[in-house]
C-alpha cells in the first residue's frame, strides 16, 4: 500500500465531514451542550460524563457515513 493512497483516502474522509455533520446536526447539537454543560466554569470535561451523547453521534456518523458510501 503506497503512502500516496494512505493520503488521498485521507482527504476523501475529511472532505466529507461536512456533510457528514449537516447530516448529524441534532446528534451534534446535544452533544455539545452536554459538553458546555459539564464544563462551565474551569470545571475539566470528565471520561464518559457524555457517553451517552457521543455514542449516539457516533452511531449517527457511522450510518451517514455508509449511506454515503453507497
Amino acid at each position: 500500500m503506497s503512502a500516496s493512497n494512505v493520503w488521498s483516502r485521507s482527504r476523501e474522509k475529511i472532505r466529507l465531514f461536512p456533510e457528514l455533520f449537516a447530516q448529524c446536526a441534532a446528534e451534534a447539537t446535544v452533544y455539545g451542550k452536554c459538553v458546555a454543560s459539564t464544563t462551565t466554569g474551569r470545571q475539566e470535561l470528565q471520561k464518559d460524563l457524555c457517553a451517552k451523547e457521543f455514542e449516539a453521534l457516533k452511531t449517527c456518523f457511522a450510518k451517514a457515513a455508509k449511506k454515503k458510501a453507497k
